[in-house]
């Protein structure tokens, strides 16, 4: 119970840095500085920010191509939990963790739909002509939860560990590439890419503790069996 309720910690403490950034963000400095006089939130630094690193759209063409890149590689699993389904005829015998990926990929497309459709902030730049809301960078939450979970995956299913260390690698430059390449590329405020990476903190760490939960790699029912074989 102890390691249970530790596993707890980190998923509840993003969440309220979270919903506490988040209100920051929609409540303090907020001034018309945005396209179109649009009010933005804590505009002092994220004009500033803004102004130093310009705009570059190169770089919003490249992590868009990395945004369907990670798209591809959430597919993947998805195709994994499918051929799963139909091989074990049974969706109680799909891994766990697989399942629960599954659901965290919808969780997902729910907060990318909700922050979406509700709008804190607008984008310093017009895209195709209109205000495209901003927060959180949805491309930097796909990213991390995206490219963090197969990272996850890689660790506890892949044999080969030179292999897997090496696709782990890559796995984080693309995480970096994407979150780094968003932010210089000046479609963002600053506080969006922050807002998007605590976002990415909870949700992901509210995945591994449900894999935990469940039984899934390194979980509890896991290391009890694992226990129990070793008496």
């Amino acid at each position: 119970m102890g390691n249970s309720k530790n596993s707890l910690k980190a998923p509840i403490i993003t969440f309220i840095v979270f919903v506490l950034y988040t209100a920051a963000v929609a409540l303090v400095d907020v001034k018309p500085e945005g396209q179109m006089h649009s009010n933005i939130g804590m505009a002092t630094i994220n004009k500033a920010v803004s102004d130093a690193l310009g705009v570059h759209m190169i770089w919003y063409d490249i992590t868009n191509i990395l945004g369907i890149l990670g798209l591809l590689i959430a597919g993947f699993f998805c195709a994994v939990g499918v051929i799963q389904l139909i091989t074990r005829k049974s969706l109680f015998k799909v891994d766990r963790d697989i399942i629960i990926l599954g659901v965290f990929y919808v969780v997902v497309i729910i907060c990318y739909l909700l922050f979406d459709h509700f709008t804190i902030n607008y984008r310093p730049v017009m895209i195709d002509g209109e205000l495209e809301s901003s927060y959180p960078s949805s491309h930097t939450m796909l990213a991390i939860c995206i490219m963090s979970t197969a990272i996850l995956q890689l660790k506890w299913k892949m044999r080969d560990e030179h292999i897997s260390r090496i696709v782990q690698g890559v796995l984080w430059a693309l995480i970096v590439l994407t979150v780094v390449g968003r932010m210089i590329s000046g479609v963002h405020w600053f506080t969006d890419i922050i807002g998007g990476v605590l976002l990415s903190a909870f949700l992901v760490s509210m995945y591994m503790w449900f894999v935990y939960e469940a039984g899934g790699p390194g979980g509890k029912k896991n290391s009890r069996m694992q226990d129990s074989g070793k008496r």
